[in-house]
């Protein structure tokens, strides 16, 4: 395989993984209101990269969920559309949380497995 089809296929199975990913992240930023830009330098500054093509879609549909919350601020020249956790969207994070944590750790514990997947050196 060409180093450039590493590169290629290495760079679709990442953007899979971030994918399934954005949702957990968006949520976990929407404890305080946040508006549509801010919530893309705040994941952006946090190491998440997230285009605002990809990132309002989401909150549309996060809030057709009832996931989230929202509600316009027209105090400042240009009206903004703030987003927040509803209760629902709460409850359902806490539950992302700790099934990505259970996630996470059996993941670790696949890949810290020596090769061939025995751990105890018998087949």
């Amino acid at each position: 395989m060409h180093m450039t089809d590493v590169k290629e296929t290495l760079a679709g199975l990442l953007s899979e993984l971030r994918r399934g990913t954005i949702v957990m992240g968006v949520l976990s930023q929407l404890a305080e209101p946040q508006y549509g830009y801010s919530l893309v330098s705040l994941l952006e500054e946090k190491g998440i990269a997230v285009e605002p093509g990809t990132l309002y879609p989401l909150l549309r549909r996060l809030e057709k969920q009832e996931l989230l919350e929202s509600r316009w601020d027209t105090n400042e020249s240009r009206p903004r559309k703030y987003y927040l956790l509803s209760e629902l969207g709460k409850q359902v994070f806490a539950e992302l949380q700790q099934e990505w944590r259970k996630l996470v750790a059996s993941m670790e514990g696949l890949m810290n497995e020596p090769e061939g997947g025995d751990r105890d050196g018998t087949r």
